[in-house]
């Protein structure tokens, strides 16, 4: 049985000069396909780049996830899109959007 998924929008919602974005830069709209809004968030998250996936600073083991705007309720709305544009059915993950993964930097020169 195919678990049932939704189709969300993830909206930033705070202006690009709010304190809250840190050194997180907006990275506009994102559609996803999730189970619920948290899990919309959760997905949106999944996309981005950790520190654990590069080898940059911190330790080895501690992950950014947590630090992650899509999660932030002051910097992302998350809408439940009923419009029939994207299909509810398919894999869980990113529909449409960009997630910015330059958002850490390596330490290892080229």
């Amino acid at each position: 049985m195919q678990e049932e998924l939704q189709i969300y929008r993830l909206v930033p919602i705070a202006s690009p000069d709010d304190p809250h974005w840190e050194n997180r830069p907006p990275q506009g709209e994102v559609i996803v396909r999730a189970r619920s809004t948290g899990d919309a968030r959760l997905v949106a998250n999944s996309a981005e780049l950790d520190f654990t996936d590069v080898d940059a600073l911190p330790a080895e083991g501690t992950s950014t996830d947590m630090a992650s705007p899509f999660r932030s309720e002051k910097l992302y709305t998350v809408i439940l899109d009923d419009s029939g544009k994207y299909p509810n059915a398919g894999e869980r993950g990113v529909v449409e959007g960009q997630v910015r993964v330059d958002t850490i930097v390596s330490t290892q020169l080229d």
